[in-house]
């Protein structure tokens, strides 16, 4: 079965380009669209050297990816092309990652990806060469209603990647194309497999990309020297309990390796960039009943946001949606999370759904700028 691109137009008049990274999900689309008919063009971005961005031997998007890339597309018999994005990457990505870490925030590097270097720039450059759309591997289903493309929740609950697409633009999303949204990773690598491609049992990516040893503060620590400042280890009650090394190395939510003794279990609660504070508190101190938003972007079509809509939070990539009530007043926005949520930090987004349907529709969403706390008694 091939995944309809709902166009007016034949598959061998229709340019697709492909936005190849060299995993499994994005050749398999490639597969699909060249079985299809539709004259395809895979491309992909070299964003980054281990060797520059860590410290670490090896290259990942400038080497085996790229390389998987290419061999899939020679596989296929589609064109291929590698366009060098690292400057791109790197001021739209790892700098802005780096100064919300520093700003005692936790950002979303791959949030950042999609709505600079992959959505704008990436599917700017497919227009140029005349693409009718551009496809990717993401797992998330989008579909016409009511004359315009929306997002919702893909087949496979497990890979739903509709947290970090939120930021998509309606004007993107009308050249944007998600062939995987009704498919399961299972029913992908079997394609893979049948397409004869030597990337079939290729393992996923898990860690942030440009920080593939998941140790962001060493990392942030290279790239700005000096950044980590020391300071101190303070209770939500007011006493201090000792001395961090810089807040980089610290997100909310976090417990094991806070370096202080308490008798009790105690929780990262905040991060006071400002003061250099890292605020620690018992887990109920974690809960957070709204959270203020920056950057809100609306997809749900209608007339827009409006104050007092019901709607279904997500604080967390692999947490559910949630009852909120999403709040509009003087043009700021935030969302009051009806049952509350724990370890809410600033930088990470809040998106909303119209349900908690598990093909629910992506109504849009924002990010944290403020989680209120009401159990903590200093600002954290």
């Amino acid at each position: 079965m091939i995944p309809s691109l709902e166009l007016d137009k034949a598959p061998k008049d229709t340019r697709v380009v492909v936005a190849m990274s060299g995993g499994v999900d994005s050749s398999v689309v490639a597969g699909l669209m060249a079985r299809g008919g539709y004259d395809v063009v895979g491309i992909t971005l070299q964003l980054y050297d281990h060797g520059a961005a860590s410290h670490r031997k090896g290259a990942c998007c400038a080497g085996r990816d790229i390389t998987d890339a290419r061999r899939v597309a020679e596989r296929l018999g589609i064109a291929h092309y590698v366009l060098d994005y690292e400057e791109r990457f790197r001021t739209s990505v790892i700098d802005s990652f780096t100064e919300s870490y520093i700003a005692g925030e936790t950002p979303i590097p791959c949030v950042s990806c999609n709505q600079t270097v992959k959505f704008r720039d990436l599917l700017a450059t497919a227009e140029d060469l005349g693409a009718d759309v551009l496809a990717t591997g993401h797992y998330i289903a989008s579909r016409a209603v009511d004359g315009e493309r929306a997002l919702f929740r893909p087949a496979d609950a497990e890979r739903d990647q509709s947290y970090f697409l939120f930021a998509t633009t309606p004007h993107q999303l009308s050249k944007l194309r998600f062939p995987l949204g009704e498919m399961t990773k299972a029913e992908t690598r079997a394609l893979a497999v049948e397409f004869g491609l030597e990337i079939a049992d290729k393992a996923d990516s898990q860690d942030i990309c440009f920080v593939p040893n998941g140790r962001y503060g060493d990392l942030i620590e290279r790239l700005k020297p000096g950044a980590a400042t020391e300071g101190d280890i303070v209770h939500v009650d007011g006493r201090t309990l000792g001395r961090h090394k810089g807040i980089v190395h610290y997100t909310v939510g976090q417990r094991k390796g806070l370096g202080v003794a308490a008798g009790e279990p105690l929780y990262v609660v905040g991060l006071d960039a400002v003061s250099a504070r890292v605020v620690v508190g018992p887990r109920s101190a974690l809960m957070t009943r709204a959270v203020s938003l920056r950057d809100f972007n609306w997809i749900g079509g209608g007339s827009g946001p409006r104050d007092g809509l019901e709607v279904y939070a997500r604080v967390r990539s692999t947490r559910a949606p949630r009852a909120a009530t999403l709040n509009v007043v003087d043009g700021v926005t935030s969302v009051t999370l009806l049952d509350g949520e724990e370890g809410v930090a600033p930088g990470q987004a809040c998106v909303l759904y119209d349900s908690a349907d598990p093909r629910a529709r992506v109504l849009g969403g924002g990010f944290i700028t403020r989680a209120t706390r009401p159990d903590v008694s200093i600002a954290a």
